[in-house]
């Protein structure tokens, strides 16, 4: 790779993207509501430069806000170390923020602990005092119980509790096997469950239940720093499709360590889903099979540890997970989601009956009540995803958010929180309706500098979700197109938000006409458009990046389809590759980050979700894999990988690699040392874009 930039100036878009995480720093989020709305904690960083994450108090009848928690102060200058768990939790849930970057709360919202180096701090919500625990130590996952006075956390793989204000700690559960853990979440769960929990307390604080991960008889895999010979690598616990699992099973255990163990058929649903013990409803269960054809809701007894079956699901191909549910009314009516292949929709359902119709695709639950349920959906246009407010008694769906733009929100009791992106301003606006009234918690994020040439677009037979971006300048003649997709699975792209095309748009003013497409896999389309890539994760993204772009070329005369190229990371990533490899009639070039390119190296729950077992599904992987296609490369790749990824871990880019070297075919590798399956060092994150746009210039021979 000769004459590749190695770097721009420090107020360069690159390096402001990179040095704001995003232009995500400043922005207010993680937050909890009071039980009678009258306050709302939640974090942000002082500015869209500041990488230490503050803890701050609303007051939603006076509007004004309060710093309860500094990082910088608490640790008087001292730079914060983080504990190996903490280290691993944080790559799994991809936090690249420091400081204060997560707290839990007791049920009256009255007290918060979280944690900052070595250790536990516990803020008064009423008064605003912050006081440290007198013991120091790692503190990973720390939760108070309901009533405040008692705070549980992980440490060394054990469950321990300590008194507020407490002197020392004390283990409720623990193993001499080092490789038993209790109260964190295995790798499947973080990674692709969305389960990033390992414990929950009992609604009267007196009991916990517990996860036990037993990583034994998973494949322990070796990730080096080939920069670091006389280091010793990192051992990984990493579940390939088709081996062997963590064991995880559940015990609730009193405040005297007495224990009781949770009996369910785990061979037939090995896949802890998730835990809900609030104080409506018994301690549920959601637990999996294997194959993902079947979730089961249980009922367990925390006194004998049986479980009985409340509910069971099962599809042909197979179950989403859908955040937020199962919940229970106050009158024991259960609130849960229900797939309906007929009508190509996620309906919100309680005790089996439907409570939407198939013009609301059903994405979360974000709260239920005894008489109301609100939900996060998709009505006529996938781009865009609403707040709903669902009664229960079978009333019409009232929409709380504005119809366009992507909206989440939190609630509880009267009072609800808005979050809203929009394609009218870079902005995320924050807003809270409490019975004091409505009150904003602004965003002092940094401004993007950058404007969007954007159109969105509907292409071709299948009605393709498209954004098209155009660089600001140009001379009205044909433009090289770029590609810029993810294109797989649980990933959209193409949503009503600005946040979503800032580096498309950079991309765009370097001289390309960008477009980005969400294509048969993505989420937001219905069922059957999610299911149509079982058994062959290739053949349907790629087709319909195809259609896209000749479909963008007969609305508009702008794109030169004789130089397109098409970048991306992750699935992305193992996209473009795939891209160039089995299409270069259409693609002249690719920059594949972090690809995959052998599923069988891929992970359990997500792989075998839509290949099924390599055994069983041979054919599935074969037609998915990328390194049979090695010989056929006849366009420039590149290949980006960084070496600590624990995630896609680099050997998928090796032997990628191994096998175009075989078959003579050149290629470009450029191995990120130190860097996991996120970028979060700005040097390097900057400069990757422009090695990137260097690297596409020469390929396509651009000026």
């Amino acid at each position: 790779m000769t004459g590749v930039a190695t770097g721009q100036r420090e107020d360069s878009f690159p390096h402001r993207y990179a040095r704001t995480l995003r232009f995500t720093l400043g922005q207010p989020r993680t937050f909890t509501l009071a039980p009678d709305g009258d306050r709302v904690l939640f974090l942000r960083s002082r500015s869209g430069e500041d990488n230490g994450t503050c803890l701050w108090l609303l007051d939603t009848a006076t509007g004004d806000e309060r710093l309860l928690a500094d990082p910088a102060a608490l640790l008087t200058g001292a730079e914060e170390q983080l504990a190996p768990e903490e280290r691993r939790r944080r790559e799994r849930v991809r936090e690249q923020a420091q400081g204060i970057v997560r707290y839990a709360t007791d049920r009256a919202v009255a007290r918060a602990v979280f944690p900052l180096g070595d250790r536990l701090f516990v803020a008064d919500l009423r008064t605003g005092t912050v006081q440290p625990q007198q013991e120091t130590g790692s503190y990973v996952d720390p939760r108070l119980d309901p009533a405040g006075q008692l705070i549980a956390f992980v440490r060394d793989g054990a469950l321990h509790v300590s008194e507020v204000a407490g002197a020392s700690s004390w283990v409720l559960l623990h193993d001499d096997d080092p490789e038993v853990t209790w109260a964190t979440a295995d790798f499947v769960a973080a990674e692709e469950i969305g389960r990033t929990r390992g414990y929950w307390w009992s609604p009267d604080g007196t009991r916990i239940v517990a996860a036990r991960v037993d990583n034994g008889p998973v494949a322990h895999w070796h990730i080096a720093d080939p920069t670091e010979p006389s280091s010793e690598p990192a051992i990984v616990a990493y579940p390939a499709a088709g081996t062997a699992n963590a064991v995880v099973t559940l015990a609730v255990v009193d405040l005297a360590g007495e224990r009781t163990d949770l009996r369910w058929d785990i061979v037939a649903y090995p896949y802890l889903v998730d835990v809900v013990w609030e104080q409506h409803g018994p301690l549920t269960l959601v637990v999996q099979s294997r194959d993902q054809r079947a979730i089961r809701i249980l009922a367990a007894d925390p006194d004998t540890g049986a479980c009985t079956i409340v509910r069971e699901d099962h599809d042909e191909t197979w179950l989403e997970i859908v955040p937020g549910v199962p919940r229970w009314t106050g009158d024991g009516r259960l609130v849960h989601v229900l797939a309906d292949p007929l009508g190509d929709a996620r309906h919100l359902a309680v005790d089996g009956a439907s409570r939407t119709g198939d013009d609301l695709h059903v994405r979360g639950v974000v709260d239920v009540d005894d008489t109301r349920a609100i939900i996060v959906a998709s009505q006529d246009d996938p781009t865009s995803v609403s707040v709903w407010e669902l009664r229960l008694d079978g009333a019409e769906p009232r929409r709380l958010s504005a119809a366009e733009g992507v909206h989440d929100a939190v609630a509880a009791g009267p009072a609800l929180l808005l979050r809203s992106r929009t394609l009218d301003t870079a902005e995320v606006r924050t807003v809270v309706h409490s019975p004091a009234g409505d009150s904003s918690i602004p965003s002092v994020a940094a401004e993007p500098g950058i404007a969007l040439n954007l159109r969105m677009l509907t292409l071709g037979s299948r009605a393709l979700r498209a954004a098209l971006l155009l660089p600001h300048e140009h001379d009205g003649g044909r433009l090289p197109v770029l590609l810029d997709p993810y294109g797989g699975p649980h990933g959209q792209r193409v949503v009503a938000s600005q946040h979503a095309y800032l580096v498309s748009q950079w991309f765009a003013d370097q001289g390309f006409a960008v477009l980005v497409v969400d294509g048969r896999g993505t989420p937001g389309r219905g069922l059957a458009w999610e299911q149509a890539v079982a058994g062959d994760l290739a053949t349907a993204p790629l087709e319909d990046q195809v259609d896209a772009l000749h479909a963008a070329a007969e609305q508009t005369d702008l794109l030169d389809l004789g130089r397109v190229a098409i970048r991306g990371w992750s699935f992305g990533g193992y996209l473009a590759a795939l891209a160039v490899l089995r299409r270069p009639d259409v693609f002249s070039a690719a920059v594949a980050g972090a690809p995959v390119t052998d599923w069988s190296l891929y992970d359990t729950h997500y792989t075998e979700r839509y290949l099924g077992m390599p055994t069983e599904q041979p054919d599935a992987y074969r037609r998915s894999s990328l390194l049979d296609d090695a010989a056929r490369l006849e366009r420039p790749l590149l290949l980006i990988h960084g070496m600590a990824d624990d995630n896609v871990v680099a050997a998928h880019t090796l032997r990628l690699s191994r096998a175009l070297l075989e078959a003579g075919r050149p290629h470009a590798v450029l191995p990120l040392a130190g860097v996991t399956h996120m970028t979060p060092q700005e040097v390097v994150a900057a400069n990757l874009l422009t090695l990137q746009l260097d690297f596409l210039r020469q390929a396509l021979r651009l000026a």
